[in-house]
């Protein structure tokens, strides 16, 4: 099994920045597996953000967060990251990392982690 444990949220200022982290741990370690980040914000359904592939060199984000979020992933460190810019307070949401050994469509993110929650105020 895949554990995953997400940190970096917290409390940031509209236009600000944060870097999320998902550290993997467990029988495989995430460079066997594609990596995404997804959030849920109050009272709203659980949305997809970005995926990133086993080595790392190709990844794909929702639309409405590509060009201010940056996901990457250090097979080393067996870490994936959010680099999330230009915030806005309806990215306030708990972000999620999650893995899944298949990348492209239909990803089932069979793994997740418990999710650090962002607060973007205005």
């Amino acid at each position: 099994q895949v554990q995953l444990v997400e940190s970096g949220g917290g409390l940031v200022q509209a236009g600000g920045s944060l870097r999320l982290s998902c550290a993997a741990s467990g029988r495989t370690f995430s460079s066997d597996f594609a990596m995404g980040w997804f959030r849920q914000a109050p009272g709203k359904e659980r949305e997809f953000v970005a995926a990133i592939n086993r080595g790392g060199g190709n990844s794909f984000y929702s639309d409405s967060m590509k060009g201010r979020f940056t996901i990457s992933k250090n097979n080393i460190e067996t870490t994936v990251y959010l680099q999330m810019n230009s915030l806005k307070p309806e990215d306030t949401a708990v972000y999620y990392c999650a893995a899944d050994p298949n990348y492209g469509p239909g990803m089932q993110w069979p793994y997740w982690g418990q999710g650090t929650p962002v607060t973007v105020s205005s």
